[in-house]
């Protein structure tokens, strides 16, 4: 069956779509921990992250790298944390997340976000990629 991260990369479902390639898609979470919050995901569905293929997993930081340089550029931040969870949607998935302290990096914080406050970000986001 289709995750929804495979339905988002069918275009079936909605994102604000910051970069995609052949083999990745980026695009912002719709209940941030802070604006900027993206999501880096695989096009091909793998549950687990360290179920995918060396290629993958090799390419998959790189691309991620973009975007964080980009969202740092975009939003005001101390840093881009990164965090893999892979609980919430069984696709893998990188968690790129704008934060000023460790305690930023809880998805406790992360609160639904207007489409239009959204659509924002993701310009000034895709601006810097």
């Amino acid at each position: 069956m289709a995750t929804l991260f495979t339905k988002i990369i069918a275009g079936e479902i909605p994102c604000h779509k910051l970069i995609e390639d052949e083999n990745f898609l980026a695009f912002l979470d719709i209940r941030p921990i802070n604006p900027g919050h993206s999501l880096v995901i695989p096009k091909k569905e793998v549950d687990y992250i360290f179920d995918n293929d060396d290629e993958t997993l090799s390419k998959i930081m790189p691309f991620a790298k973009k975007v964080a340089t980009a969202i740092r550029k975009s939003v005001s931040c101390k840093r881009v944390g990164i965090m893999v969870a892979g609980l919430e949607v069984p696709h893998t998935h990188i968690h790129l997340v704008p934060i000023h302290s460790i305690g930023d990096l809880n998805f406790a914080n992360a609160t639904p976000t207007e489409d239009k406050d959204l659509a924002l970000v993701a310009e000034k986001i895709k601006e810097n990629l």
